[in-house]
């Protein structure tokens, strides 16, 4: 056994049961884990009334009971987790995709609870503070997904999407942009867990981030090279981005095969890689 712990940050409307062949993997080699839900997430999401109804009305229209959700109680839960691991010697925050910015102010408010931060082809708000920066930049316009999203997100104050939708070309789309690469047996157990419910201030909030805090501490960035939403040239940008504002600490890179989601595609791989 080895005294490093990694706290684990999930992405959007995902939680952190689906950490969980990762931690088994992690325990495998020998390093403790623990799993964040950040606020509206996980199994005790709240969900739009008409959600598991059938035909789901005012899915499109009702506003989420997430709207109120901030940037900085996204983080604090976070930090909270981070204090109660303190213990071990060495503590690494990974937060993959848009959990890069609940990761990344919350490594700003408290750097001396981190030891490393690892984005799992997460957002990194070093060259741009907000996430939908990247994600409507040029780099990132191949990527699919566009069609996932209902509704105005202004409006709902989230970005919703539809994980338990009957439409086989909307299901489709959802595997091809998150999943393409998990097992198609595998597939519906995984979205069906999902939340539909991203709040909006995660992906629309703006992280100020500073040399002295979130800038001194060691940071690796865990490429996907077949991520399709998420492009490897929009990883690219955030990590040279990051790196010319923050140069006195550049990102440690290296590449993952596949997609997304490598937690759920390949687990054992994401854990070595975690651990290396």
């Amino acid at each position: 056994m080895n005294s490093t712990v990694f706290v684990l940050v999930h992405g959007a409307w995902h939680g952190s049961g689906h950490w969980a062949a990762t931690q088994r993997a992690l325990v495998g080699l020998g390093s403790a884990s623990v799993a964040v839900d950040l606020p509206g997430h996980g199994f005790d999401a709240p969900l739009p009334t008409g959600y598991l109804l059938p035909g789901q009305p005012g899915l499109a229209t009702e506003r989420s009971r997430l709207a109120t959700v901030t940037m900085d109680e996204c983080a604090e839960a976070v930090v909270e987790t981070l204090r109660r691991v303190r213990h071990h010697r060495s503590v690494v925050l990974v937060g993959h995709s848009a959990g890069g910015g609940p990761l990344s102010l919350a490594a700003e408010k408290a750097p001396r609870l981190v030891d490393r931060m690892v984005y799992l082809t997460a957002f990194v708000p070093g060259g741009r503070p907000r996430f939908l920066d990247y994600l409507g930049s040029p780099e990132n316009a191949a990527a699919l997904g566009q069609g996932l999203n209902l509704g105005d997100p202004a409006a709902l104050g989230a970005v919703r999407i539809n994980p338990i939708s009957a439409d086989p070309a909307y299901v489709e789309e959802l595997r091809q942009t998150h999943y393409h690469d998990t097992p198609v047996d595998r597939f519906d157990r995984w979205r069906s867990v999902l939340s539909p419910d991203l709040p909006l201030a995660i992906p629309a909030s703006p992280v100020t981030l500073t040399a002295e805090r979130w800038g001194g501490i060691p940071r690796t960035f865990l490429r996907c090279a077949d991520d399709r939403a998420l492009t490897p040239a929009v990883q690219d940008l955030m990590i040279a981005e990051a790196d010319a504002a923050f140069p006195g600490r550049p990102f440690t890179v290296h590449t993952l095969p596949g997609g997304h989601s490598p937690f759920a595609a390949r687990p054992d791989e994401l854990a070595a890689a975690l651990v290396s």
